[in-house]
């Protein structure tokens, strides 16, 4: 992509996702999202009413006057994008792709996280870390992020979610707000996902193209892994077939919402045949409420 159009498609997301982040997430985006804790910030002599738990005694004894210690909340956090550019991002049987979708709620949430003066960090992976931007503030750094979104091409089309937790819990140290956004299409990365949700408040977006729940009836098809290469022919007339392709989805599905239940991990679907704003406001409702 050359680097006008590059520069014209960024642009484009800002002012189109600019309106979502002002008018609805960044009030909830504050109120869900909560500091690490209370930080030390000052001291002030003590006043009628102040609890004595709160008194500073290396100051008071000093001074010879006691003095209380204030604490603020420390507000600022680092919000983790981990996202999926596999080989079945680029499948989409509505209006856009999974990817589309992928980048689109990127923005909004790095925006968000902008917004309040958060540091914000990339991951981008296949079955190995394709692309990592550490974390960090400001406006531009959040365009940087939207700019390797658009531009960036994958050089393998498979899978591991197992491995892009476990980068994360390499490269961050720290307690972050972490959103991984893909259709969980994997395996094998239950103990990761364990893992990363003790360390990390994880959050799974859930990319799902109602395509791959529900196989049409249209006669003789080539189905293509998008991920392996291989092909298929499939009878779709044939009701059994179809019948069996739901079955495999509908517990592929039940078990991923098992071990994220298991896990504590809060998930998003996002359905992509409907608009992805209802679901985003339902999950920070939820949160709030929960808070």
């Amino acid at each position: 992509m050359e680097t006008r159009e590059l520069l014209k498609k960024v642009r484009q997301l800002e002012i189109r996702t600019r309106g979502l982040v002002n008018q609805v997430f960044s009030g909830e985006y504050h109120s869900v999202f909560k500091g690490r804790g209370m930080e030390f910030s000052e001291v002030r002599e003590y006043q009628y009413g102040d609890d004595m738990r709160m008194i500073d005694w290396n100051v008071t004894a000093r001074l010879n006057h006691p003095f209380v210690k204030i604490f603020e909340e420390e507000r600022e956090l680092t919000v983790m994008l981990v996202v999926d550019m596999s080989g079945s991002q680029f499948f989409g049987s509505q209006s856009a792709l999974k990817r589309d979708i992928a980048l689109e709620l990127s923005a909004i949430l790095a925006f968000s996280a902008m917004k309040n003066n958060d540091k914000v960090g990339l991951i981008l992976f296949t079955d190995r870390i394709e692309k990592f931007v550490p974390p960090r503030k400001g406006r531009g750094h959040v365009l940087r992020i939207v700019r390797e979104l658009l531009s960036f091409e994958p050089t393998r089309s498979s899978t591991s979610i197992r491995t892009a937790l476990e980068y994360l819990n390499h490269v961050q140290k720290k307690r972050g707000i972490v959103f991984v956004i893909s259709d969980f299409m994997d395996r094998d990365y239950e103990a990761a996902l364990r893992i990363a949700g003790r360390k990390h408040d994880l959050i799974g977006v859930v990319l799902q193209d109602p395509r791959e729940n529900e196989l049409p009836n249209i006669g003789l098809v080539n189905l293509r892994d998008a991920e392996t290469g291989a092909v298929r022919l499939v009878d779709t007339t044939d009701a059994r077939v179809r019948s069996i392709y739901r079955h495999t989805n509908q517990k592929m599905h039940e078990a991923r919402q098992s071990l994220f239940i298991k896990s504590r991990l809060d998930d998003i679907k996002v359905r992509l045949d409907q608009p992805y704003l209802k679901p985003l406001i339902d999950f920070f409702r939820l949160r709030e409420r929960r808070w």
